[in-house]
């Protein structure tokens, strides 16, 4: 069974712009999770992270697109982060028969992120869990 990305989706309110993500991995979410969780996680399909502290409150450094604060922590299922530009990137994993289906939103203001580059990112992600 091959991973998908099944649903794609872009809102705008004004400045700030919403991209909504559904993608099925034929892994279960233990085995997912520190893909979203942990800095050699986020680094083998996303990007280089300076610092993570794997809690909520706790401090997020994404190399390339700035520091912030852990704003959702609900171990195997939930992270969310919140960079100080107001950028907020939240991974939601959720069983799926014998896999995991996440639930990706990155909310952000301006421009410079598209629904292909985070498509992109996602086929790296498939490849890195070896779902393809």
């Amino acid at each position: 069974m091959t991973g998908s990305i099944e649903q794609g989706t872009s809102q705008t309110h004004g400045n700030t712009h919403i991209l909504h993500f559904l993608v099925r991995l034929p892994r279960p979410a233990e085995t997912v999770w520190p893909a979203f969780s942990t800095p050699e996680g986020l680094g083998s399909w996303w990007t280089d992270v300076d610092v993570l502290e794997p809690r909520l409150g706790g401090t997020v450094a994404l190399r390339g697109l700035g520091a912030g604060r852990v704003t959702a922590w609900d171990v195997d299922r939930v992270a969310e982060y919140t960079l100080e530009d107001g950028g907020r990137i939240r991974f939601h994993l959720e069983r799926d028969g014998e896999g995991s289906a996440l639930r990706f939103t990155h909310e952000f203001r301006g421009e410079g992120e598209s629904e292909q580059g985070w498509r992109d990112r996602f086929e790296r992600l498939i490849e890195h869990l070896g779902c393809s």
